[in-house]
């Protein structure tokens, strides 16, 4: 069995790339990073530190690695005979590969099995996201797209910071993984993937992924910032900021009880879990880092907007998401582009152009206002 991995980078190697080794697959890794392609073709294998509970080494080998930007051609040809296609590279980056997937399925021989596509991405639908890509793409003279290839939609979560300097290939990464796929395209031919989870149902492992870790992470990264300090473990070790995070993921909790039908105790052991993953002093990472991007984070169906929205509908009052949301807000980190961006926009706009604009919100909704507040209130910080 052979899977093209599209970016090679800490999660590519120390997350997706893993676990397709340990399915038995032979990888070939594809980015356009040049140095890392390069490290990686002279290399016979690298490891991934798991670190927290039950701490072990796993050893990654039986890869080759190419450059999807001066060797497209190779990477097509490997495309052509794959059995699993699937990506780390960021949503943005997805319609960047779709080019060279779509000329690769095209290329694949008559009589093969349609090849499973799956993005492994922080982001809801990210696999329709691409096979949209795909599909503009597609050269129709090659027949028909869904004859041959199966596009299927995944959840994925497992932390990997940012890697200390001098450390190579190697990885570093926690304990604790998870990685759900959407059974239903597959049509009783789902990959066999020992350390992937395949459901019926994705979307509310998607959502409580979304609520609970990535609200919570972030949560973390502002409320830290804030109070001055520099990990997240440090973030929280501080009973305030610890508190604060405990209350989003209250919230977050009851929204997902209530529209997915959480067993109760279940989704409190589940965010009693992802609040220890939070605290695990082996992971070096920064509230800088986890709090980079704040457009993205605060934009209309992400972790803090699109739960705080849903409870608003609901008639419930968000007070700890728009709490974190109010200290995103003031998140200037002058070495994040979207940091400095989101200061320029609130300082240029109105109250609510400017909510609009970085929310997706509009005027009428049931936490426009509140949301509106909090950016008038941080505009006048800024002019302070």
């Amino acid at each position: 069995m052979k899977a093209v991995h599209f970016g090679a980078g800490n999660i590519g190697r120390g997350f997706v790339g893993l676990l397709l080794h340990q399915a038995g697959y032979e990888l070939v890794f594809a980015d356009v990073a040049d140095d890392l392609i390069s490290q990686l073709a002279a290399a016979d294998s690298y490891d991934v530190h798991e670190v927290g509970e039950n701490p072990t080494v796993r050893t990654v080998d039986n890869f080759r690695a190419l450059n999807s930007g001066t060797q497209e051609a190779n990477v097509v040809a490997e495309i052509a005979t794959a059995d699993v296609v699937t990506t780390a590279v960021g949503p943005h980056i997805l319609k960047f590969v779709a080019p060279v997937i779509a000329k690769g399925i095209a290329a694949r021989p008559a009589g093969m099995a349609p090849l499973q596509v799956m993005a492994c991405e922080n982001a809801i639908n990210a696999t329709g996201i691409l096979q949209d890509e795909v599909a503009a793409q597609w050269d129709t003279a090659a027949g028909e797209l869904e004859s041959a290839a199966v596009f299927a939609n995944t959840a994925v979560d497992r932390i990997v910071p940012n890697q200390e300097p001098g450390k190579g290939l190697d990885v570093t990464v926690e304990t604790f993984y998870e990685w759900v796929i959407d059974r239903t395209p597959f049509g009783g031919n789902a990959p066999v993937i020992p350390g992937a989870t395949f459901v019926d149902n994705l979307e509310p492992y998607i959502e409580r992924k979304l609520f609970t870790v990535n609200t919570g992470h972030a949560s973390a990264a502002y409320f830290g910032f804030e109070a001055g300090l520099g990990k997240i473990s440090e973030a929280m070790a501080d009973q305030d900021v610890a508190a604060d995070v405990r209350a989003v993921l209250d919230e977050t909790k009851e929204l997902l009880i209530h529209k997915h039908g959480f067993n109760r105790e279940e989704q409190e052991a589940y965010v009693e879990k992802i609040l220890g993953r939070f605290t695990n002093p082996h992971l070096p990472d920064t509230v800088n880092r986890v709090g980079r991007a704040p457009l993205r984070k605060l934009s209309r169906h992400e972790r803090f907007i699109g739960p705080a929205a849903e409870l608003a509908e609901r008639g419930i009052v968000p007070e700890a998401l728009l709490g974190a949301i109010a200290a995103a807000l003031r998140f200037n980190d002058p070495a994040d582009a979207e940091a400095t961006e989101l200061a320029q926009i609130v300082a240029s706009s109105t109250a609510a152009e400017a909510t609009e604009r970085v929310t997706g919100l509009t005027a009428g909704h049931p936490l426009f206002d509140a949301v509106a507040a909090l950016v008038e209130e941080a505009k006048a910080e800024i002019k302070a």
